[in-house]
């Protein structure tokens, strides 16, 4: 009797050659931070956006550099302060004396890569400027729909710790984030890497040794490979009941919306193709859950008083679902 070989029935080989290649053209810089590069190459994959959080100095905007860098796409960046009007980030019309006639001039938000840093200095003014652009993909000005090029990608990051001259971010704004990535302090080991790195290159900027490794065609293709993963139904099933225990969990003041529900089903399928099967298992679902929910679900006041997390509430209810065999 014949031993059958097992093979994938969406072709997935030129999407983990590309990821393999991604990992190593950051890991040329970022020590450490397995977790956030692998949960930043499933949202390219699933077509999301990102929101860092992590303390200063942790890396998260050059993380979002070098990611811009190992894509070769348009990339901006803008920095959010407490001024910033939402004409400074969309764009504006400006009169043209030549033609009179008044001509659109687009805003960094008009880029394939957009690396939004401190997002929450911003007031809410400028935060909603964001729902259509990370929603739909486009900016209406003046009666005018302008679309964005493919890919796009927001990527933001937020100082949990600084409270002065930030605002908190509309639930309906974070609701828009695929992730959010939570960044912590490197071991020692990684911590004595990171200095000797910083040594051996002399002043040399660490951005600079990362090459684009990625085209927006190739993005194209694996998402549309992607879309192809297979789920079970009972896994579907098992998705449906994590996000519905976040609504009826005694803890929470407001559970994870249906958005949730699908955020959890691209990104399982995406990271199960980053892992190289063309199907999702319970793990795949676990690993996406947590980063997925911890920034949709709102504590009781009186957790929060208690110094309950969203991230423990999340992985009881986690732990609490019956997993799928």
């Amino acid at each position: 009797m014949e031993e059958k070989i097992f093979e994938n029935r969406v072709d997935l080989s030129a999407l983990n050659q590309s990821v393999q290649q991604i990992r190593s053209e950051i890991a040329k810089v970022i020590v450490g931070q397995e977790q956030m590069v692998n949960l930043l190459i499933t949202a390219i994959l699933a077509d999301g956006h990102v929101l860092i959080e992590g303390v200063p100095g942790v890396a998260k905007t050059l993380t979002a550099k070098l990611l811009s860098k190992v894509i070769s796409v348009n990339f901006s960046r803008i920095q959010f302060t407490p001024d910033l009007m939402p004409s400074d980030v969309l764009g504006t019309s400006i009169f043209n004396m030549k033609k009179s006639e008044f001509e659109f001039k687009a805003g960094p938000i008009f880029s394939n890569i957009v690396l939004i840093d401190e997002i929450n200095r911003a007031p809410a003014k400028t935060q909603a400027a964001l729902f259509e652009v990370m929603e739909e993909r486009q900016v209406t000005i003046d009666g005018t729909t302008y679309p964005f090029e493919h890919p796009y990608m927001v990527v933001a990051t937020q100082n949990p710790i600084e409270h002065e001259g930030t605002y908190r971010l509309p639930e309906a704004q974070l609701d828009r984030f695929l992730f959010k990535i939570s960044v912590v302090y490197p071991a020692l080991e990684q911590e004595i890497e990171i200095i000797a790195g910083h040594h051996q290159r002399k002043g040399h900027q660490a951005v600079g040794e990362v090459t684009a490794v990625l085209s927006a065609e190739q993005i194209r293709n694996y998402r549309l490979a992607v879309q192809q993963v297979h789920v079970e139904a009972n896994l579907i099933r098992y998705i449906a009941q994590i996000i519905h225990e976040t609504r009826n969990n005694p803890a929470l003041f407001l559970g994870a919306s249906p958005r949730a529900s699908v955020a959890i089903l691209n990104s399982a399928k995406a990271f199960a193709a980053v892992s190289g099967r063309d199907f999702v298992t319970p793990e795949d679902v676990k690993y996406v859950a947590l980063p997925v929910l911890r920034h949709r679900i709102v504590l009781t006041p009186d957790k929060e008083m208690e110094g309950v997390t969203a991230d423990e509430v999340v992985q009881q209810i986690i732990d609490k679902v019956e997993v799928p065999r």
